[in-house]
């Protein structure tokens, strides 16, 4: 210490700012998204033979996207004639809901793309794949393996 004596607005001041500084350091890392890889590790289970979608209503070639009736987001993509993949529709970067666009699987929130047939990411800032989800085609429906 100098020595001198504080007056109590000096006091309060410096507290004030030591605790901004701090607060403001919290807020900072709680926007830049902490740990991002715990958006795809904390995947939630969708229960085996729930039913997806139907085959015929999902073109070759593309995908759409499809909420489990227990209110999952889910990607179902169809490469072939009989060849259905399905992702959970998280964004591994900060957990957004990932949509089926024409020829991609697009996060809306910071553009991060994925390939619809394998889920591996194509650009922006998502760091691995999109989970898959094990699928099998039963009877011209598309359900959880």
């Amino acid at each position: 210490m100098t020595g001198r004596t504080h007056d109590r607005r000096t006091v309060l001041t410096t507290c004030a700012a030591v605790a901004g500084v701090a607060l403001g350091g919290t807020a900072l890392t709680a926007c830049a998204g902490g740990n991002s890889r715990e958006a795809s590790q904390s995947q939630p289970s969708v229960a085996k033979g729930t039913e997806l979608a139907v085959l015929d209503d999902i073109p070759v070639g593309s995908a759409v996207s499809v909420t489990t009736p227990d209110d999952q987001e889910i990607i179902v993509s169809r490469r072939t004639e009989d060849e259905v993949v399905a992702f959970h529709a998280i964004c591994t970067h900060q957990g957004c809901t990932v949509l089926a666009e024409e020829s991609r699987l697009r996060c809306p929130c910071h553009n991060s793309t994925f390939d619809p047939f394998t889920g591996d990411v194509q650009g922006g800032p998502a760091y691995g794949p999109l989970p898959r989800l094990d699928v099998t085609v039963d009877g011209g429906r598309i359900v959880t393996a």
